[in-house]
């Protein structure tokens, strides 16, 4: 697997047992607590491997620091929170690499491995098949209000244990039950990882934004003219696809840029309820949002 449909991660098989799964992710801060950008950095940047059904081995640790005007000891805080989260996941830190940069960045290249026979890809969706959420949306308005000094604690505390959390249970489950696609919502929001579903596997869908979960309190924040600019070009991307008389909320909401989001995956009808309970044991938000439909011509995203 490499970059044509755009998977989540690289897949390089080695023999007929085993193959390698890559990736890499980093970014600037999203909180002001330098331990919890930490924790949220290396969340996502396992959560590209655990979509592809791989599970991870080592990583190597990235980072951009500008010591004149941040104390090292702050970045001491954020390698200790990325560094307990890898360890809580099995993945062995080796090393990494730094440089002075104005801008503070962090992140990890992460490696891992897997059955050939089992890679999990974005381009196999099938009409009729469920379309299942793991993780609510709503943390990049989250960041953003955390940033204009307008969330409350109870947001903050949620969107931070949402980002931390990490995907690798779930994805257990996910190869377990046969699901037949996913992907991991991140940077393009729900409504552009679907878009790049439908479009590797020449299906539409069809959502129930009722049943879309969504972190509390942040319709309100949209509604008050919080949205990242990130989020914004993601609406505007993806709008050509989308077939939807909902509110502009609920379509900002679709296209929220996520930072370690949840799984999004397609999964048979029969299997659906068995995967579904064992999902919420580890994912307590899981639930299916909608349906793969079949494509008449340029595949399309309906909310209802």
């Amino acid at each position: 697997m490499g970059i044509t449909t755009a998977d989540d991660a690289g897949v390089f098989r080695l023999d007929d047992d085993r193959a390698l799964v890559q990736s890499v992710d980093f970014f600037a801060p999203i909180v002001d607590e330098a331990y919890d950008w930490g924790r949220i950095a290396a969340a996502n940047a396992l959560s590209d491997i655990y979509a592809m059904g791989g599970w991870p081995l080592t990583a190597l640790q990235l980072v951009g620091w500008p010591r004149s005007r941040l104390p090292l000891e702050v970045l001491g805080e954020v390698i200790a929170g990325g560094a307990d989260v890898m360890a809580g996941a099995g993945v062995t830190i080796t090393g990494g690499h730094s440089i002075d940069n104005e801008t503070p960045v962090y992140g990890f290249a992460v490696t891992g491995t897997m059955s050939p026979g089992r890679v999990v890809t974005n381009g196999t969706a099938r009409p009729g098949e469920l379309i299942v959420l793991t993780k609510p949306l709503g943390t990049g308005i989250a960041a953003a209000a955390l940033k204009a000094r307008v969330a409350d604690p109870a947001l903050r505390d949620a969107a931070v244990e949402t980002m931390a959390a990490l995907n690798g249970p779930a994805s257990t489950v996910m190869v377990e039950s046969g699901v037949t696609c996913a992907t991991d919502v991140t940077g393009y929001g729900l409504a552009g990882h679907l878009r790049e579903i439908i479009t590797a596997s020449g299906v539409s869908a069809r959502l129930d934004m009722d049943a879309v979960p969504v972190l509390a309190g942040i319709a309100d924040l949209v509604e008050a003219g919080v949205y990242p600019g990130g989020s914004l070009r993601n609406l505007e991307s993806v709008r050509s696809s989308l077939r939807t008389s909902r509110s502009s909320t609920e379509q900002k909401i679709l296209a929220d840029a996520q930072t370690s989001g949840g799984l999004l995956m397609g999964v048979s009808p029969r299997r659906s309820g068995r995967l579904i309970g064992k999902l919420r044991q580890v994912a307590p938000a899981a639930t299916v949002i909608g349906e793969f439909t079949t494509a008449g011509g340029e595949p399309v995203i309906e909310v209802l």
